[in-house]
């Protein structure tokens, strides 16, 4: 399959391409500059110049495709209505070569737009006034061309895919617990997060593309839920500072933003047991602790 791809050099999709490439698929991706066109091209992938804002390049990478993988997001934060309007626009763009052809067209979503409070599958319903309600108008875009021939499909991703060269939420954490001297967690810590490494991910990526059904909804999530105390307690002690308890307003200044203090307080359990049984994929990587604990996360060299 040729598959074009948005995102390719981003958190996931290095590790995307080169399962795709692996696989005996054929990879174009988007980058923005040489550097990135580099990085495609050390993976197997052959490098497209433009943005998502770039739509002529969407459009033709599209209609040369079997299959597209969008997993670019962006923009300026400060702006969800901008990163939504951008995203969806992105999203219909390269939808539409694909009408009435059957192939596969996959967005990148995230767990966290799903309800707080319980454990949630993939059946059910995100929740229009969440914490990462920005996300939803894209994977209704997406889903929405199920109806017109596209075998449309939305992979919400754990909050955390964790793995070597994270830079993610995670080692943000790390960062803001070495600049503070202590590893904090809001209230009780009981919140959870799921989780998810980042090989285990790039897998489901391929598996969704080779056979997932029109209109699925699939988690990548590996670990249901993961206390965020155990997160703080495992990078204190590997640190050699505190684990401590903050309110939700001292939270708000501790952590890089107000944002981010809701993130690291968010508890949202999100199961992918449909995703396992319906694509028989089965992560097989380090859980999180396990990667906190032996990763490149807490390595002495990290601290220079």
């Amino acid at each position: 399959m040729h598959v074009f791809v948005t995102g390719g050099t981003g958190q996931t999709g290095p590790a995307v391409v080169a399962e795709l490439v692996a696989a005996g698929h054929t990879v174009t991706g988007l980058a923005r500059s040489d550097t990135t066109a580099a990085l495609l091209r050390s993976l197997g992938a052959e490098p497209v110049r433009g943005s998502l804002d770039d739509l002529d390049v969407l459009r033709a990478g599209a209609e040369a495709a079997d299959g597209v993988l969008h997993m670019a997001y962006g923009g300026d934060f400060s702006d969800p209505d901008a990163m939504r309007r951008r995203d969806v626009t992105a999203i219909e763009t390269l939808g539409r070569p694909l009408e009435h052809t059957g192939k596969p067209l996959i967005m990148t979503s995230g767990t966290l737009v799903m309800p707080e409070g319980r454990e949630f599958t993939e059946k059910d319903e995100p929740d229009p006034d969440g914490l990462a309600s920005f996300r939803i108008a894209g994977e209704r875009a997406c889903l929405d061309f199920a109806a017109r021939g596209v075998r449309a499909i939305a992979v919400r991703l754990a909050p955390t895919v964790h793995g070597p060269k994270d830079h993610g939420f995670i080692p943000m954490l790390i960062a803001t617990a070495r600049e503070k001297g202590v590893s904090a967690y809001v209230g009780d810590g009981a919140n959870r997060w799921p989780a998810v490494h980042r090989l285990d991910a790039a897998v489901l990526f391929r598996l969704a593309l080779e056979q997932a059904p029109a209109g699925s909804v699939l988690h990548g999530v590996a670990e249901t839920g993961v206390t965020f105390r155990d997160i703080a307690e495992v990078i204190g002690r590997r640190l050699g500072v505190p684990a401590v308890s903050l309110t939700p307003e001292e939270a708000a200044t501790h952590y890089v933003s107000p944002f981010m203090a809701k993130v690291y307080a968010f508890d949202g359990p999100a199961s992918g047991r449909h995703t396992q049984e319906l694509l028989g994929w089965s992560p097989v990587h380090p859980a999180l602790l396990d990667d906190l604990e032996h990763g490149d996360y807490l390595a002495p060299a990290a601290a220079a």
